[in-house]
């Protein structure tokens, strides 16, 4: 288990303000954290820097629409 406890959270810039969204934690060493806005004291998942960065450039090629 990871200490989140010093996550800096940064609400996402695609979220549009409607609250659905998620918040990203990028200044924890060796670690990305994410979780959802509506349930701030709920699970978040956790990544390697590289997962992190890899599925960003997925969503910038688009290869997740649905």
């Amino acid at each position: 288990m990871h200490d989140l406890s010093r996550a800096e959270w940064r609400t996402s810039t695609f979220s549009g303000g409607n609250g659905s969204c998620v918040e990203v934690a990028r200044n924890l060493r060796g670690i990305v954290a994410v979780r959802d806005s509506k349930d701030r004291k709920g699970p978040a998942l956790v990544f390697a820097p590289e997962e992190w960065l890899v599925f960003l450039d997925g969503v910038r090629a688009d290869e997740f629409n649905l």
